[in-house]
Order: structure tokens, then sequence, then C-alpha cells
């Protein structure tokens, strides 16, 4: 079999495509592997950080993302007895980043903005209706299996491949990659609704986090509508939790006058936190949600995942280039899978519990905590700079 002079990415969601992205600038040819029919379209992650933006401004991305999206300088944290606990405004790390702000941006505005601005360059391929089922690799390339709808197979060969196809990835199970965690025994609910919250809530910003011990939840402001989040207990059903009559129950717990034409749709998903053992194995790597998955408080898992794309193909560009072995590939598991260790599980997880914890003490630590924080311009920019994910960046570099 011939050996394609290429990076295979498997996987043309907003982690595999920004790689692709940063190849492609960087004069590297590769080859998407995606397998679905065409891009997804699906309702997912719409949060884009500071950190992340500026990555994307760096490959004349960011522009056209800003204006799908709405811009939302301040991140606020409520209780549902005491109102407003604290709000913080990226104005504080402005000197820090060229995006002062979190982007509440639809993820698939980003996979077509990368696939129109690649079209027609010869560096870029993106193949639909073929999924990689397989990967095999010797000391001078990949050889992957991809399977289409049909059923037929093919193989093709090239010389590095980015597995970037998601939390059930087959290139992390087709290299033997143990998928280390847990998963929270209740659901994540998403209800897309077009209800004018900000007109029912004073003082409402467009990410705020509503701590309860009984039902936390949270609003994410997106243009055209809200997506409100929901934990739902593990003996709720899946059928009865996608209801459209659940959904409304579940959003008048917040709003008693919500109607059912308010809503758009319905998600509900398992939730996990699991880190891959290895984000290398010899020329094949894991990215994004393949690498690693956590719950969706901060808004870090396609952040991190885009993190690691410019990780890794900042190193890969210079091996494909001869300008370094390829021991420096290594740095990537070294620096993205200690960060995410560090940094992404470390502070979803502790998101999480601060919301839903039911002890008096923990909830008093909570609110003084972020009062403090809030009150103290230094402590209020070292906060910004985690929940920005800037402090996992730092961390990284200072891995070497």
């Amino acid at each position: 079999m011939s050996t394609e002079e290429r990076v295979f990415i498997a996987g043309a969601g907003p982690v595999g495509l920004s790689a692709t992205a940063a190849l492609v600038r960087r004069g590297v040819p590769v080859t998407v592997f995606e397998g679905a029919e065409e891009l997804s379209r699906e309702s997912r992650a719409s949060t884009f950080h500071p950190s992340t933006l500026d990555m994307l401004d760096d490959l004349g991305l960011a522009e056209a993302l800003v204006a799908t999206g709405l811009v939302a300088p301040r991140v606020q944290y409520r209780t549902r007895h005491d109102g407003v606990i604290a709000a913080f405004d990226f104005a504080a790390i402005a000197d820090l980043t060229r995006h002062p702000y979190r982007l509440q941006s639809e993820q698939h505005n980003l996979t077509r903005i990368i696939d129109g601005k690649l079209a027609g360059d010869p560096s870029y391929r993106i193949e639909f209706d073929r999924r990689v089922v397989g990967a095999r690799q010797d000391a001078d390339g990949v050889t992957v299996t991809l399977a289409r709808q049909d059923g037929t197979t093919e193989e093709r060969r090239g010389r590095w491949l980015i597995g970037a196809d998601g939390a059930r990835s087959e290139v992390r199970k087709a290299l033997g990659v143990e998928f280390e965690g847990f998963t929270w025994p209740e659901r994540f609910l998403v209800v897309g609704t077009t209800f004018d919250f900000q007109a029912a809530v004073p003082g409402l910003d467009a990410v705020s986090y509503v701590a309860d011990p009984t039902q936390w939840h949270f609003y994410l402001q997106i243009p055209g509508m809200w997506r409100m989040m929901f934990p739902i207990a593990p003996e709720v059903s899946d059928e009865t939790a996608t209801s459209r009559e659940f959904a409304k129950a579940t959003l008048a717990t917040v709003q008693p006058t919500v109607r059912d034409d308010h809503i758009v749709h319905v998600t509900l998903y398992r939730v996990h936190q699991r880190v891959a053992k290895t984000f290398r194995a010899g020329r094949a790597f894991l990215a994004g949600d393949a690498a690693h998955i956590n719950n969706p408080l901060g808004g870090m898992g396609m952040n991190g995942g885009i993190h690691d794309a410019i990780n890794l193909t900042e190193r890969l560009a210079r091996v494909w280039r001869g300008e370094v072995g390829d021991a420096e590939l290594d740095r990537y598991d070294l620096q993205r899978r200690l960060v995410t260790l560090e940094y992404v599980q470390k502070h979803t997880i502790a998101n999480k519990r601060n919301l839903e914890t039911a002890d008096p003490a923990e909830q008093a630590r909570f609110r003084a905590e972020l009062r403090a924080i809030a009150a103290d311009p230094a402590k209020t920019r070292d906060y910004l700079m985690r929940i920005s994910m800037i402090a996992s960046l730092k961390r990284a570099a200072e891995l070497g």
C-alpha cells in the first residue's frame, strides 16, 4: 500500500478542524475523515473562552466566529435564595487577551468557517462517510481502516494520525489506550428556549450559574435563545426526561410562565470525567473528547480540545519539516495531559460540587469564597485567568 504524504485526522468537529487549520497554515497536507455525510449541526458546545479566541484569531478565524455569536463580558453566580453572589468582568484581564469575554456561539459555526476558509487549498481534503474504525502503525506511517454507512471498508496509509473522533473514539480503542475516570450518576438536561429570561430575572447575565442543593441550574444565552441546564436524577427514565412535558415542567421550576412553544430543543446526556492514559501512541495522537471528557460546568471541554490541537500541531509541523526530532511530540502528552488533570478535571468537578452541595458549611464557604474573590482585584484577576483557561496555558508552558 502506498503512503500518502499527509497527516490523517479522524473527526471533523471543532477540534479536528482546528488542528487541520493549524497544520494547513504551516504547509502540512491534511486529510480529514468524517463518518457523517456532512458537517454536524448538532447543538453541542457553545462557549469559546478568551484564550481560545486568541488562538483562533492567530489562524484568521476569530473575526468570522465572533460575528456569529453573542459576546458575554461577564460571568455571574447566584443562589435561588440569595440572588447574585458575585459577578466577574473579563475586562480585568484585558491586558492578557485580545478577547476579554466569552463568546457564545454554536460549535458548528466554527467548523463551517474553517471548512469554508480552507476549501480549494490543495493541502486540505475532507472525506465524508469515512469513519475511522481501526488503526495500526509501524515506524514510517499509520494505516487506518475506514467504514462507510453502506458497510464497505477500505484501508489508507498516511504519515501521522490525530484521533479527534469524540468520547467514543475508535482511534483510542484501536490504540488500546485506557480511558480512566468515572461517570456521574445523574444526567444533564439541556433545554433550548426562546423565553426572555433577562426580562424575567433582574440583573441576569448571559452566563449565570445558580447554586441550589435540590436543583442547581445554569443560564447560557446564545443568539436567539437560552440554553438551560439541569441535573436529572437517575430514577427518571430517558424517555420521560426528553419529553417536552418534562422539559416544560423543569423550566417551570425556574419560571412558571414558560410555555410549550418557548421550547426549541431538548437534549439529555450522560456526564463523565475521564482522561486517556496517554495522549500519544507512536505516530498517533488523541485530542479533544477522544483524550478527555468532563462535565460542562465552566465550558472547558471543547476549549481544552482546541488547546490540544494547537499545542500538538505546532510541534507536529516542526517535526514534519525536519526542524526537530519526533521526541518533541512527547511534550504534547506531557503538557496537555497534566494540564487536563490539574485544571480541567479539577475545576469542572469542583464547579459541580459547589453548585449542588447540601452541606450548610460548604454552602457558606462557597458563597464567602466568591464574595472575597469579587472584592479583591488581585484575586479577581487570578480567578478570571483560571476560568478563561489562560492559567492552564501558562502552566503547560512551565512544563517545558
